[in-house]
């Protein structure tokens, strides 16, 4: 593996390793906190290419980008989505890519699992918000839960050796199953992470009343596991606790009553070709006009991503009282 120093640095000293490339707003699901029962997604002209995709990352990762995560929509929706990621794979043998991960609602997994093996996919993250049929139907409005238990199935037989699963835990929705999920990632030797829910675009429920904190999330869990302070670090957000006595970690992901911007190295591109420069503000550059301004001028496309470092934010400003802090849904930001 070439090993190159990142050359992404912002005005507060921060590296940039870590990218999260959306490649589609599409999904298959429509989750309460996630989007809109009725969406509009973007034309097609408007998304970049699966060519301008590669083409971009790997341009980060040729700039010192060591962790890239592929996420949506469901990213699985997108047609030839296997191709995309055995061109992303590729780059660890010639760039500074060390892990290429996935984001997933697990509904196309019993497909795909076995060809992002092959495809050198190293990690897989899928979101499951409730263990009760009737109630992930609910949350998901459109899910099948049995589909995505068969998905979290079909990654563990592709050979992948971490799965985590992603809950975001809402008061009056799916409080009442913090430890049940918590049991199910450990019966199903998994890791688990809270994520707090976070005021992205419109939603039909109040957020202030639903939010629930990593700190009540923790309590209760401390009521029923041994959890252990663990030094484990995915090169994300999250913040762990090992359970005694398993394999598993039980992670938090807290952007409101933790704030990790201090530490951010990460920044995001949206499917149509924006660099979010931080999820919860608008400091955002045109990746998607470089692009197609200067077609196939790797240089071009670099010098406008390490020009994009200056207009970096410290941090967010993320108020749960607001409704809502940004109006892009976290499925068009890339959740």
């Amino acid at each position: 593996m070439k090993q190159t120093l990142s050359q992404l640095i912002d005005n507060f000293g921060r590296h940039v390793t870590y990218i999260r490339m959306s490649i589609t707003d599409r999904c298959d699901f429509r989750c309460v906190y996630c989007m809109d029962e009725e969406m509009t997604f973007m034309p097609r002209e408007q998304l970049l290419t699966l060519e301008e995709i590669a083409f971009l990352v790997r341009a980060f990762c040729e700039l010192g980008v060591e962790k890239v995560r592929i996420t949506g929509g469901e990213p699985l929706v997108r047609r030839n989505v296997d191709w995309l990621i055995e061109q992303i794979g590729a780059l660890k043998h010639t760039t500074s890519l060390k892990e290429l991960n996935l984001t997933t609602n697990g509904s196309q997994l019993p497909k795909y699992a076995e060809k992002l093996a092959a495809a050198g996919m190293d990690r897989i993250n899928i979101s499951l918000d409730s263990l009760n049929s009737n109630r992930f139907r609910e949350l998901t409005r459109t899910g099948d839960l049995k589909q995505v238990l068969a998905g979290i199935a079909a990654a563990k037989q592709a050979g992948f050796e971490r799965i985590k699963l992603n809950t975001v835990i809402m008061k009056g929705r799916n409080e009442d199953e913090i430890v049940d999920l918590a049991q199910f990632a450990i019966d199903n030797d998994l890791d688990i992470s809270y994520i707090e829910e976070m005021p992205l675009g419109q939603v039909t429920h109040n957020r202030d009343e639903s939010f629930c904190s990593s700190d009540e999330v923790l309590d209760t869990l401390q009521k029923h596991f041994d959890l252990q302070s663990s030094i484990a670090n995915t090169g994300g957000p999250s913040r762990y606790f090992k359970v005694a006595g398993t394999n598993s970690k039980i992670g938090f992901i807290s952007p409101h009553s933790h704030n990790f911007c201090e530490s951010c190295n990460r920044v995001r591109v949206t499917t149509e070709g924006r660099l979010l420069l931080c999820l919860g503000q608008e400091h955002s550059m045109d990746l998607r006009e470089v692009i197609r301004r200067y077609p196939g001028d790797a240089d071009k496309l670099k010098q406008a991503i390490i020009q994009s470092m200056a207009i970096k934010p410290k941090g967010h400003d993320f108020n749960i009282k607001a409704e809502p802090i940004l109006f892009r849904h976290m499925s068009v930001t890339g959740g």
